[in-house]
């Protein structure tokens, strides 16, 4: 008798907000240790159904920690070319848009999706 293979996939959760923590991070940090960043850090709770974003130095890598109601995902991403537009900001983190977040995962520059066009420029 043949047995079929069948193949489970998993979906990771879509999150409401995606925050993008501006600062660059060991990537051996884990789940834990990210946790207690995001509470310590910046105040808020893991498990509110946000994605927080993470980068190395390099800005080639990246790291996702979401709360699907269940469980905590930590996802990693990297880049073999270029690397991740990132905000330079005061600011300890940044909130991103859907849009803005498919972007910058592909590795374009997605601040300048919605600059204005400079004033002083005429056809």
């Amino acid at each position: 008798m043949a047995r079929r293979a069948v193949a489970a996939t998993a979906v990771i959760p879509t999150a409401t907000e995606v925050w993008l923590v501006v600062e660059p991070l060991d990537m051996r940090a884990g789940t834990d240790s990210l946790s207690l960043r995001i509470q310590n850090t910046l105040g808020r709770s893991p498990c509110d159904g946000t994605a927080y974003a993470f980068r190395n130095r390099r800005q080639n890598r990246l790291k996702l920690l979401i709360w699907d109601g269940t469980g905590v995902w930590l996802c990693q991403r990297r880049l073999h070319r270029g690397h991740f537009i990132w905000p330079t900001s005061e600011a300890r983190v940044c909130m991103l848009s859907a849009m803005q977040w498919q972007w910058l995962i592909s590795g374009v520059d997605w601040q300048r999706l919605d600059a204005a066009s400079p004033a002083h420029w005429r056809v």
